[in-house]
């Protein structure tokens, strides 16, 4: 009997809907088995959507989007990730469109189906990772709506940085956009971590962010298994960052999980952000900050080429912050790599920042006034290279640990005590779909004819993809993948 009202109610609510809402709307049965299916909607909408919000995000804002969005379509194809993960939801789904799949409708849905997720960076990255551990034999491109600090993901898609209104128009008019939203390939960077047990304590003391995870791999010969050291994997989308900026974010999430009721106001978060950085002394790094903190003395950074060589990346003495980055939006929407001069492109054999390239950008930054250049018209940091594998070999030295981040997730990483080695690797790992404005201020090395790549004997280069090593095959989201710590 409750399942015969809940179709009626189903029903009814569909035909109160617009014409608009309804290009949207999934109904019940193709979301959960346990629904009873029933003609709601009998065409095919144009734009399915799921919607996955974390309430915790924006203060207070990603409740009240739940409330909305849920008011405005199917309350089912609407998730609040502080109550169910995304690969839960996901696999619960697209197990059942196995299931439907010689339902004609279902098919269809199945084909033009697209992901919505509201939340910060790190959320973004949370989904992002599920979507490409699950391997979906057709995986959804995904939208951003800004609720975070940074905003970098939302940005440079064109689905801007502030915060969102959450009233019914606003959120019909994001539906607008998504549905002439173009699709758009970016990069996946899996990271690879591995450091020896701590001989007090454990690894719970190690606050990680939920973006990298301890595994296990199944053949017992494996290095990763080894005694007495533990592995581990996860990927970002936007950024790695090593130094100064991500110890400055790391205060600022250490103060906001304190206190969050202090950090509800987007434009107070970006106040009290520049104030830490002041406080830390990052405006005259030169003077209130060790020589021996500098990323030169933190670490060995090598970079592959195409032959699979590892080679030194020479880092200037100077340089206290490393960037490692795959879309040209940082700190808020800043771009450090910036656009190389033609003459620099051949000299140094650098290119544009295409986000589909299998290329990653790698930025230095002196102290904090080095980056504000970024705010300049052709303002950027120091190019130091760009690649397809990197690696950082933390030694025994003068800092107990360093400070890093990644897609807005940042952390305190202990470095070794005696004569081991900590070594953290960044690899190319396929690309995901993402949905994009007529704003998006990434580029695609396909959208036009782009400057090509040239080698040392200025002769013109293919763009580099490496194949991966059997241990980064996967980011480890699908079964291993923690809540994020704002969830």
């Amino acid at each position: 009997m409750e399942c015969v009202h809940q179709s009626q109610a189903s029903i009814e609510k569909y035909d109160a809907l617009s014409d608009f809402l309804k290009k949207f709307y999934i109904p019940s049965y193709v979301l959960s088995p346990e629904d009873e299916a029933v003609a709601v909607p009998s065409t095919p909408p144009e734009s399915p959507i799921l919607v996955f919000i974390n309430s915790k995000s924006g203060g207070q804002l990603g409740g009240e989007l739940i409330l909305t969005y849920r008011s405005l379509l199917n309350d089912k194809q609407v998730f609040d990730l502080n109550v169910e993960t995304p690969d839960k939801v996901l696999q619960r789904i697209y197990l059942n469109l196995e299931r439907l799949k010689h339902d004609a409708l279902t098919c269809k849905i199945k084909e033009k189906l697209k992901i919505i997720v509201a939340g910060g960076d790190g959320t973004a990255s949370w989904l992002l990772g599920v979507v490409c551990d699950l391997e979906l034999s057709n995986p959804p491109p995904i939208a951003t709506i800004p609720l975070g600090t940074g905003n970098n993901l939302p940005f440079a898609f064109g689905w801007g940085k502030k915060n969102p209104g959450t009233d019914k128009s606003s959120a019909e008019s994001f539906l607008a956009q998504v549905i002439k939203a173009k699709e758009m390939k970016i990069d996946n960077w899996h990271v690879l971590m591995r450091m020896k047990s701590p001989k007090k304590g454990s690894l719970d003391s190690i606050e990680l962010p939920p973006s990298l995870h301890a595994f296990r791999r199944a053949s017992p010969s494996d290095q990763a298994n080894m005694e007495g050291y533990h592995t581990f994997r996860g990927g970002f989308w936007n950024y790695f960052s090593l130094g100064m900026d991500a110890q400055t974010s790391y205060e600022f999430h250490s103060q906001r999980k304190l206190h969050p009721e202090n950090f509800k106001n987007q434009l107070v978060n970006q106040s009290r952000y520049l104030k830490l950085a002041c406080k830390q002394g990052w405006f005259c790094a030169s003077l209130l900050h060790p020589f021996s903190h500098n990323i030169a003395q933190l670490a060995q950074v090598k970079i592959c080429d195409k032959s699979g060589q590892w080679n030194d990346l020479h880092i200037p003495q100077s340089i206290r912050s490393v960037v490692c980055l795959n879309l040209p939006s940082f700190s808020g929407g800043l771009n450090p790599w910036g656009a190389p001069n033609p003459k620099k492109q051949y000299d140094r054999s650098l290119t544009l920042p295409f986000v589909d390239d299998g290329l990653i950008e790698i930025v230095g930054f002196r102290n904090a006034w080095h980056g504000l250049v970024l705010l300049a018209p052709k303002g950027h940091g120091t190019r130091l290279a760009q690649a397809n594998r990197i690696r950082f070999e933390f030694k025994k030295g003068a800092a107990k640990h360093a400070y890093m981040r990644m897609d807005g997730e940042p952390w305190k990483q202990p470095l070794p005590l005696d004569d081991e080695t900590v070594i953290l690797e960044i690899s190319h790992h396929g690309q995901v779909n993402m949905l994009t404005t007529e704003n998006c201020m990434s580029k695609s090395m396909y959208e036009s004819s782009p400057k090509v790549r040239f080698s040392d004997d200025g002769t013109e280069d293919e763009p580099l993809v490496a194949n991966c090593e059997e241990e980064f095959r996967k980011f480890g989201a699908a079964d291993t993948f923690k809540v994020p710590s704002d969830v």
